[in-house]
């Protein structure tokens, strides 16, 4: 009751501070708990719980004034509030990346250009990454025709040699484990690009439909005489 009675005393207090909030001469009516009906010339405590008529000094019904709520109801409805201002944010700024990016991609053409040089970049990469490798495989094969010396095994080569043929292992992983990662990177970017797609497809065909009209209803160039 006192979290009521809290509610009750603000809400008077506020109703007080507007200007002719009392001078009205308003009414308020309610029934109590107990079935009966009560009478004021001020918001009710014993029916703060329930529904409250405003009455008119006609007799007239004002408004209508709902049960204060208790602190669990607030909780909640705080929460429900907060849930849709986070929704509203959330399709607002959905709505903003949608105008970035139909102003970076305005039709599919310029989407797959976008796409074409970014799928390129990679590929020079894994392509200076393949000239890489086949040094080091030249270089391996002149490894191999030195060991040829010591009847291919490595365990009777100079530790030179050893050493050499250790780094040109370890570099051509390294470079082909570089390479796996930019196909990954290629799909990455294919599959970036799919989802804009997807959602720039409703969006061009909007921005379509106005261009389309103005172009119709354009004058026609006159003929030349």
């Amino acid at each position: 009751m006192r979290g009521w009675l809290g509610s009750f005393i603000a809400a008077a207090i506020w109703a007080g501070s507007l200007p002719g909030a009392w001078a009205q001469g308003g009414i308020y009516t309610c029934v109590d708990a107990k079935g009966r009906r009560l009478t004021s010339d001020r918001p009710i405590i014993d029916c703060i719980d329930r529904e409250q008529n405003e009455l008119s000094p006609s007799g007239k019904v004002l408004r209508k004034i709902g049960p204060s709520m208790t602190a669990e109801e607030r909780a909640a409805e705080e929460e429900k509030q907060r849930k849709a201002l986070e929704e509203k944010a959330r399709i607002e700024e959905e709505k903003r990346r949608d105008r970035a990016l139909l102003s970076r991609f305005p039709d599919r053409a310029a989407h797959d250009k976008e796409r074409n040089i970014a799928l390129g970049v990679v590929d020079e990469v894994i392509k200076a990454a393949l000239r890489r490798v086949s040094e080091l495989q030249w270089q391996r094969k002149k490894l191999d025709a030195e060991l040829e010396f010591y009847k291919g095994d490595v365990q009777q080569a100079p530790v030179n040699v050893k050493r050499q043929i250790e780094g040109n292992e370890q570099q051509v992983a390294a470079q082909k484990r570089f390479i796996a990662n930019q196909e990954e990177e290629k799909k990455r970017i294919n599959a970036r690009f799919d989802e804009e797609a997807v959602r720039l497809k409703p969006l061009w065909a909007q921005h379509a439909v106005p261009t389309a009209a103005r172009s119709a209803s354009a004058p026609a160039p006159a003929a030349k005489k």
